[in-house]
């Protein structure tokens, strides 16, 4: 006789994919000049929850918008003052388009989180 050899389920945890999260601007137009503030807020699309703690790897500010790719500005990191918001601080040298590339490591998951936000300097 065969014995039926009861079977145990274990849940696993389902993984998101980098399509789950997404980088928004919280200002899509900011002040022109030197110690301007750029705040990215990365959501969870798949709740609508920020997510909290990301780590920032690669960013990269520049023109590219308005054709001058090449015309970058360096990109500082400040404190959080919110959960999912992270701030940078940053010299917006010239009125116009600005592209914020940015890459983030998500808590538990595998693969890289990454995103082009176009922004507006104003005078």
């Amino acid at each position: 006789m065969l014995a039926l050899a009861s079977l145990v389920v274990v849940p696993q945890a389902a993984k998101a994919a980098p399509e789950d999260y997404e980088f928004q601007l919280v200002q899509n137009e900011i002040k022109q000049g030197d110690g301007a503030v750029v705040a990215i807020r990365l959501i969870d699309k798949r709740t609508g929850q920020p997510v909290e703690n990301a780590v920032i790897f690669a960013t990269r500010l520049d023109m590219a918008p308005d054709g001058m790719e090449m015309m970058a500005t360096t990109v500082e990191p400040m404190p959080s003052q919110e959960p999912g918001i992270y701030r940078f601080k940053t010299n917006l040298t010239m009125a116009g388009g600005w592209r914020f590339s940015i890459a983030a490591k998500v808590q538990g998951e595998p693969e890289t989180v990454e995103s082009k936000l176009v922004l507006k300097a104003i005078r």
